[in-house]
């Protein structure tokens, strides 16, 4: 029991303190010290879903530390069914960043792993904490780590816009939210989330707080007109920064409206729920239209995923057990699907350093096994049936009907358009004639580069054919979210 009690500590200690001991080991062992450790990190995650009560809604392996008397500020952690997956996500997805830049970061090697080590320590601590304050303070960390990423191993001259464009936007939606936690606090005399659960705010005070976060969180998904920092960051960052990026840290945002917005203020969600339709809507048309024109083979990935996560929110805004289960899948989803694309982006950049879609033709004669690979991850980006994608938008769309019908018909024509620029995409890529004007040799996937699909592969699978695995686990957690909001 009080090693059940200690395991999430465990688990955001393990990367953190790698990180400490990567610093002072040989240079020359420090790719294969830093992979060991984000594996050992995986490993310890998985005692997480082996050990979590599905029948219980409440937090479980519970952990609490007083920090400042003074301010009761406690460290305290604990999980439920809603962030027990994305904790398992960013345990999962950080060994294959690694992995996927085994043999292209060559320059500051060891701050390249200390930073990554870092980062999975900091999206942990988001996803388990339960002090409003500290929070805000793991959410605001991670951008530190994934600047530098971005800043330092980007792949082109305008990477440093690219990151601070990053940093900027994601800062200024967070400041406000600051000082929503600072009038929280001198009105409830903590910021403990579970004492917030029984605190009611007033409409108004509840109007003000919803907003305020909102401009964090939606900044964070990101949604119109909020958004174009993701595309800069997209072209810009490494490989394994657009997996991370993609993968977790947009999650942040939808995370905070399921942790914070809805069961904190939900008289304010449903007054400001045109509002979100309204945006959301908008972002998932323009954004599918812009990624139907661009000639940037990550910056159409980039725009696939804006419109992909504010078909999230519309599940997460639907209020309805059947929408939030759906968008918490769709959230998981996408965290395999978009990482699975851009590192299919990354296998021929590595090779032939272009992005450009016009240079890349008739793949299919030379690498087959990459456009195997690259036609799986393109389907399950559509929502084929079968895939993880189509599990998570059919009970999206389901749960957003019973809300909204006008918004869901608008949602629903995401999965056509998205049909339109995934396919145009892999034909270009795929089909027709090789381009040997721009490249004279030709080189198929590598054993590594297998190895790092191959997680991300099973993973959509199990969840396209398997969901109840991941719904059993959800079920009580949105129950008891549900009952917040209502009761």
């Amino acid at each position: 029991m009080i090693f059940l009690n200690n395991l999430l500590f465990c688990l955001f200690s393990i990367p953190l303190l790698g990180s400490f001991f990567l610093v002072v080991v040989s240079l020359k062992y420090s790719k294969q010290i830093g992979l060991s450790i984000t594996c050992i990190t995986f490993l310890f995650s998985l005692l997480l879903l082996l050990f979590f009560d599905k029948s219980l809604g409440t937090f479980q392996f519970g952990t609490s530390q007083i920090w400042f008397l003074g301010y009761t500020l406690i460290f305290s952690l604990g999980i439920d069914g809603i962030s027990l997956f994305f904790v398992l996500l960013t345990t999962l997805l950080i060994p294959i960043c690694l992995l996927i830049s085994w043999n292209n970061i060559t320059h500051f090697l060891k701050t390249y792993l200390v930073l990554f080590l870092i980062l999975e320590a900091m999206l942990i601590g988001v996803f388990c904490i339960l002090d409003l304050l500290l929070f805000y303070i793991f959410f605001e960390s991670v951008l530190i780590p994934m600047f530098l990423i971005i800043g330092v191993w980007g792949s082109r001259e305008r990477k440093m816009r690219a990151a601070f464009l990053f940093f900027l936007y994601t800062l200024f939606g967070s400041v406000s939210m600051l000082i929503s936690i600072l009038y929280i606090y001198y009105q409830v005399g903590t910021t403990d989330y579970r004492v917030l659960l029984t605190f009611s705010f007033s409409f108004l005070e509840q109007k003000f707080l919803w907003f305020s976060f909102f401009l964090s969180f939606g900044t964070k998904v990101p949604m119109v007109p909020v958004h174009l920092w993701l595309p800069e960051a997209h072209v810009e960052a490494p490989t394994s920064g657009s997996v991370i990026l993609a993968g977790v840290l947009l999650k942040l945002g939808t995370y905070g409206f399921l942790r914070f917005s809805l069961p904190l203020f939900p008289e304010a969600c449903f007054y400001f729920s045109p509002f979100v339709y309204c945006l959301a809507g908008v972002s998932v048309v323009y954004t599918s239209f812009t990624a139907i024109r661009q000639t940037d083979f990550k910056r159409i990935i980039a725009y696939t995923s804006i419109a992909h996560m504010n078909i999230v929110v519309l599940g997460i805004f639907s209020f309805n057990v059947i929408g939030i289960e759906g968008a918490i899948l769709q959230s998981l989803s996408h965290g395999f699907v978009a990482s699975g694309l851009f590192m299919i982006i990354g296998v021929v950049y590595d090779r032939y350093h272009t992005r450009m879609v016009r240079y890349y033709g008739g793949l299919n004669h030379v690498m087959p096994i990459y456009v195997v690979i690259f036609l799986f991850f393109t389907m399950a980006n559509i929502g084929l049936p079968g895939t993880s994608s189509f599990i998570g938008e059919f009970l999206i769309l389901t749960g957003s009907f019973q809300s909204n019908t006008c918004i869901t018909l608008i949602g629903s024509t995401s999965m056509v358009i998205g049909g339109c620029y995934s396919l145009w995409l892999f034909n270009r890529v795929s089909y027709g004639n090789l381009k040997t004007q721009y490249f004279i040799s030709f080189l198929d996937i590598n054993k590594l580069e297998f190895l790092s699909f191959l997680p991300l592969i099973i993973g959509i699978c199990l969840m396209g054919f398997i969901p109840f695995i991941f719904l059993n686990y959800l079920h009580m957690s949105v129950n008891n979210l549900i009952e917040l909001i209502y009761f």
